[in-house]
């Protein structure tokens, strides 16, 4: 009797620290979750004629002291990026952020020229029902440098897609904005360390880019 109520109570016991781990979510746990170092940002070198710069979603909608401090503050950055890119003579792309925006919505600091391509709004991931990809293919670009806001959308996905589809992708942590430090943070480290992706990116900063 005594060893069948040990064996009883060793299984309760048992079964109950089970159902405890399996309620245990990553949810549960996200108090005591521990940040990663942050990734090493590294130089680029980028050749001109194979590279294009993408400057997406930054609209008056999208990035402005009001709506986004952060991407606000980027613009100077951006602003390096275009004018170096124009210098070399590099294939820039540009998008809008919303349904309702425009070309004449992109700031005025980082606005395309008369010609220059210009996106629709296609969503997070830019090469969905578009022809983005074939736009660079015909222009022989290989690289980009990818900008935007928000980075947990487009950067995120258009950077992350970019990679899968063979192209080497250059991201600034400085041109790639969000509403928040950390939305910034986790897209950084995703691009720095998810399978496939990290293989073919670059993390950096605007001032690491040369030519």
């Amino acid at each position: 009797m005594a060893r069948h109520s040990l064996i009883c109570g060793a299984a309760f016991a048992f079964m109950s620290m089970a159902a405890g781990a399996q309620a245990q979510t990553i949810v549960d746990e996200w108090a005591g979750i521990k940040l990663p170092p942050p990734p090493a940002l590294k130089a680029a070198k980028v050749d001109p004629k194979t590279t294009a710069l993408l400057l997406f979603d930054f609209t008056h909608q999208t990035c402005s002291q009001e709506r986004r401090p952060r991407c606000a503050a980027s613009v100077p950055k951006l602003k390096k990026l275009l004018d170096d890119a124009r210098a070399n003579n590099m294939f820039v792309v540009w998008s809008v952020a919303t349904a309702d925006s425009k070309p004449a919505d992109i700031l005025p600091e980082i606005a395309p020229r008369a010609g220059e391509p210009v996106l629709p709004s296609l969503g997070p991931d830019k090469f969905i029902k578009s022809d983005f990809e074939k736009m660079l293919r015909d222009k022989g670009v290989t690289a980009i440098i990818i900008t935007g806001t928000a980075a947990h959308t487009t950067v995120l996905h258009t950077g992350g897609q970019a990679a899968l589809r063979g192209f080497k992708v250059i991201a600034p942590v400085d041109a790639m904005s969000s509403n928040d430090q950390f939305t910034e943070a986790y897209t950084a480290w995703h691009l720095a360390n998810a399978a496939r992706i990290v293989n073919a990116t670059t993390l950096t900063r605007v001032d690491m880019i040369t030519y």
